[in-house]
């Protein structure tokens, strides 16, 4: 997944392993405990409920972690932004109440040094927040509206910013609008950001999420609305963003819903994995050396019910879905030669939405 994580350092004395804790987001408003802290085993990967925040922070559906804060999005129709102390990892505790982000229904967030940037779906616009020594952040929210529109009836009759990334030399962030087929992006500054351009994809695939690849130089891009996976070149130098092809991410035989969510990359950069909602499968595909060309190899079940969200663990044994509608995140031993998920285990989370690890 794209969030922010702290590095994952051995922790003495505890027998936790790097990325001992995970982090678990999920919507207060359809019957969510809040933000779930898991163990989880270094042997297995099986995640073991330590605490729930219940309705201290409202409807943390999208989180990031480092530097000792977790930061959370309030995904509400008047949206916020939150952050929690882990001074006692095991128990987050909130730092102030939430900071109104002047948007509705952020989705995402992402941290740019002293900067926290949301992406705010209702309204299709991107907020800028500073932030305090202890990572509180600071207002007001400096907003930028996304224009424009699409071909679906119903889900592109306007802007609709779904992620926010910060490419891999840290000098400008990405805004991936599902309303618009656009990727748009601007330059990281002191305090704020600069529009550059906005990059234009096929029209109808609701641009949903963005990971860019190990060497920095490929960027891959999921549609919600057409079930694919983009390949783009990115150029650092000039901030320039370039589509190069699209692959389906489901059989062509696939019937029914199929609303992409979520892509991650092996550590390699040779392997990617698509999470399906609707179809509920996780598709593996194979990327070729030059990172330019993607081929669908196999799909298989999340084990649950609409994934939200994917994320591999730091040291690439284990992969998680958290299943929204099922209320669990499922994992995967991942075979290393293949790539290839196989089932392992689950845990109930209500109106489950994202995994954030930390150490």
């Amino acid at each position: 997944m794209s969030t922010d994580q702290s590095s994952g350092t051995q922790r003495h004395g505890d027998g936790y392993a790097p990325a001992g804790r995970a982090y678990l987001g999920s919507f207060t408003s359809e019957g969510g405990r809040g933000i779930t802290t898991a163990r989880v085993d270094p042997d297995d990967g099986s995640l073991r409920a330590l605490h729930h925040t219940g309705d201290a922070v409202p409807d943390p559906s999208y989180l990031v972690v480092g530097d000792g804060v977790l930061h959370s999005v309030c995904e509400q129709k008047d949206g916020a932004v939150a952050a929690l102390s882990l001074a006692d990892p095991d128990r987050p505790s909130p730092l102030g109440a939430p900071a109104p982000v002047d948007g509705a229904g952020p989705t995402h967030l992402t941290r740019a040094g002293r900067l926290l940037c949301t992406a705010n779906y209702g309204s299709g616009s991107v907020s800028v927040l500073g932030t305090a020594a202890d990572g509180t952040p600071l207002g007001p929210a400096k907003v930028h509206r996304h224009e424009g529109s699409g071909p679906v009836p119903g889900r592109q009759q306007g802007p609709h910013a779904h992620e926010v990334v910060v490419d891999p030399s840290g000098r400008y962030l990405l805004a991936v609008d599902l309303g618009t087929d656009s990727v748009w992006v601007s330059a990281l500054e002191d305090d704020d950001l600069r529009p550059l351009h906005q990059v234009v994809l096929r029209p109808g695939t609701g641009p949903r999420h963005l990971t860019f690849g190990p060497d920095g130089t490929r960027a891959y891009v999921v549609g919600e609305l057409r079930p694919t996976l983009t390949v783009c070149s990115w150029d650092a130098e000039k901030g320039r963003l370039e589509p190069l092809g699209e692959t389906r991410v489901v059989p062509d035989e696939t019937g029914g819903e199929a609303y992409p969510s979520e892509v991650v990359l092996r550590g390699d950069g040779r392997l990617a994995w698509v999470a399906v909602r609707g179809a509920d499968s996780i598709a593996v595909l194979t990327l070729h050396e030059n990172g330019e060309e993607a081929e669908l190899v196999a799909t298989m079940p999340c084990g649950g019910h609409w994934p939200r969200d994917l994320a591999l663990h730091p040291s690439g044994q284990w992969l998680y879905a958290a299943n929204e509608r099922s209320g669990d995140i499922t994992w995967f031993d991942i075979d290393a030669p293949t790539g290839m998920p196989r089932p392992a285990g689950s845990l109930a989370v209500p109106a489950a939405s994202c995994i954030a690890f930390a150490p």
